[in-house]
């Protein structure tokens, strides 16, 4: 009982350590992330031959190529849709108080024009006011030295953390299973194997499904000439790590857009096949091969996880979120087994049985 007295003490003093922390631990816990989801690649690399520190490298060289394409080309599509976007605005207005607020008044007698002229003005000085906005809140980084200096330190210490880590991640591993308790081994080995799969699988595979699902919908919008097909296939794609949310945001969106943007009924039925065809890969091409069955994150849980992380310690936590709670499924499921095979839970039905039995 000693033992597991000062195991209880020591996860607690973790956890206030943590709380003290939380305000220098951004850049360590996301290249600690992104060490792990790189991790798999430098093996492969080193299978091949390279040695560790060239397959490091070669990891760093794809992730900067990628990287450095994404903020070119997607950077300055993004500005000039959001652009468009106001410019589309003015126009969503006037046909809902010329034709969709008479209706709505013929239907109900109630009268929204007024109500609708409110939420205009309002929408329109806040979306001027938010390049004001954002250029004061650049200018106050900029002014507050210290504190520009403390940002951009933590951003540039994501690479270097995620390089040394990812160079010394194996070894790290094998230290981490030397210390283990010998009679602990085998049941933390089983569990971290088990934790090791839900959290590929999530991070991993989620995080392909959100960019091939953003890639299917902006390509296939795009294609059929909606207006803001790439940022609506990123918001559809992002919103994707809850199921069925990006299918749902990125389809109302969409048919929305191109309800104002054309006359015909034909680019509608365009619209809802470019997100059934999303649905279709997804559902026989996407899920099988990169998730499986293996994740077993409800999205309730995945929505829960998040906020209380963020609640808790801010983008850390956001960043925290989702690995802690896979691993907290994962040892729920294993108390869960557990008790299923103690004799308090089948304790009635053995006391039956024995009754029963001559």
């Amino acid at each position: 009982m000693r033992r597991e007295w000062w195991l209880l003490a020591g996860v607690v003093a973790v956890v206030w350590l943590l709380f003290q922390l939380q305000a220098i631990l951004m850049p360590f816990i996301a290249g600690m992330i992104l060490a792990y989801l790189s991790d798999p690649l430098a093996d492969r690399l080193e299978r091949l031959g390279m040695s560790r520190t060239l397959a490091v490298c070669a990891v760093f060289l794809v992730m900067s190529i990628v990287l450095a394409i994404a903020l070119l080309i997607f950077i300055p599509l993004l500005m000039q849709q959001i652009r468009q976007f106001d410019q589309m605005i003015p126009g969503i207005f006037a046909w809902v108080q010329t034709v969709l607020a008479p209706q709505i008044q013929g239907w109900t007698g109630l009268d929204v024009t007024a109500d609708l002229d409110a939420v205009q003005k309002t929408l329109a000085e806040n979306w001027q006011n938010a390049g004001g906005y954002a250029a004061q809140f650049l200018g106050q980084i900029g002014r507050s030295g210290m504190a520009f200096i403390t940002w951009v330190t933590y951003v540039a210490l994501i690479p270097v953390v995620t390089f040394y880590l990812l160079l010394d991640w194996d070894r790290m591993m094998a230290n981490l299973h030397d210390l283990l308790p010998r009679r602990w081994e085998p049941d933390a080995i089983r569990l971290s194997q088990r934790c090791d799969e839900v959290l590929s699988a999530f991070l991993r595979g989620q995080l392909l499904v959100m960019l091939s699902l953003g890639a299917i919908y902006a390509v296939g919008l795009t294609l059929i000439d909606v207006r803001f097909g790439l940022l609506i296939g990123i918001l559809a794609g992002l919103a994707s790590i809850v199921p069925f949310l990006g299918f749902i945001l990125g389809l109302s969106v969409a048919l929305l857009v191109a309800f104002f943007q054309f006359d015909g009924w034909l680019v509608l039925i365009g619209v809802v096949a470019v997100f059934a065809t999303g649905q279709v890969l997804e559902s026989i091409l996407l899920q099988p091969k990169l998730l499986g069955d293996r994740i077993g994150l409800h999205p309730v849980s995945v929505i829960f996880a998040v906020l209380a992380g963020g609640k808790l310690f801010g983008f850390t936590g956001v960043l925290l979120a989702l690995p802690v709670a896979a691993v907290i499924m994962v040892l729920l499921r294993e108390l869960n087994e557990r008790y299923k095979r103690s004799s308090l839970y089948d304790a009635g039905t053995r006391r039956r049985h024995d009754e029963e039995s001559p």
